[in-house]
């Protein structure tokens, strides 16, 4: 029978804990490295809906994509958010681990689940890792060129709705073919060189100035447009690949995803 311990190494191995930024904070963080795990729940963020899910459906681990504990804690009491979820999981019998940016710079990371989505052929990383097909981020070529709001589109249909849609920086007839993107924040590559080549840029949480400077790159015909998605849902579509592959490494073990909206946003008035 698989251990917490024996499922956290599997979980380093597919995901090497070697590739994460030196900010993050991946790894185990909830629970007993020797108690048995017959059932794990994916999901992309530890919130109180995803881990009072995970401890309805009995599951031992909650494995989540982002960390919960980022930066030094002083208190977990529960009033606090953290100590709310961290007591809830305690309760529960529920483990919790994250895989994080060494979940996004693997050949089967949350990029290049995107990208393939959009079916981007000559797929390579901005940034390469210690690969050359691994690394932050993917640049490719879509099979053919469409145009800005054709691609937009697309997306609207790939990526599970959210409040915030889809924004949109560029003329809706703009031609695209090169398109660079990042699952998750990635607005710290917009100066990338590959990023400044490409027609499009599709990330997320893209802050307004970096946008607008970005913006107007692209009204001087130095830089690409931009596509803004929602963070929870540019990586939610990471959570079936990760699924297969751990169902694959841990035969004995239940993989369960879950399907509930936790990007922060609950509804939107157009004006």
């Amino acid at each position: 029978m698989s251990t917490l311990a024996s499922v956290t190494s599997v979980v380093e191995r597919l995901w090497p804990l070697s590739g994460a930024e030196s900010w993050d904070s991946p790894g185990l963080v909830v629970g007993d490295p020797e108690r048995p795990v017959r059932h794990l729940h994916l999901a992309v963020d530890a919130v109180l809906d995803t881990v009072d899910e995970a401890v309805g459906l009995g599951a031992d681990l909650l494995l989540v994509h982002h960390p919960m504990l980022f930066r030094g804690v002083t208190t977990v009491s529960e009033d606090t958010t953290k100590g709310a979820l961290i007591a809830r999981l305690v309760r529960g019998d529920c483990a919790l681990v994250a895989a994080h940016t060494n979940a996004d710079v693997v050949e089967t990371g949350t990029s290049r689940v995107l990208a393939h989505q959009l079916g981007l052929v000559d797929q390579r990383p901005i940034t390469p890792g210690r690969t050359p097909t691994t690394g932050l981020g993917i640049v490719g070529r879509l099979p053919e060129p469409v145009s800005l709001v054709a691609l937009a589109t697309q997306l609207r249909d790939i990526l599970p709705p959210t409040a915030s849609g889809i924004r949109v920086a560029g003329q809706a007839d703009r031609r695209v073919e090169t398109v660079a993107l990042c699952a998750g924040a990635g607005d710290s590559l917009l100066d990338d060189p590959a990023v400044r080549a490409a027609d499009v840029y599709l990330t997320s949480d893209l802050r307004h100035h970096p946008a607008s400077d970005a913006r107007e790159l692209m009204l001087l015909g130095r830089g690409p447009a931009l596509i803004d998605v929602s963070h929870w849902a540019s990586e939610w579509l990471w959570l079936d690949t990760a699924a297969a592959q751990l169902r694959e490494a841990l035969d004995d073990i239940e993989v369960t995803l879950s399907d509930l909206r936790t990007d922060p946003w609950d509804f939107t008035v157009v004006q």
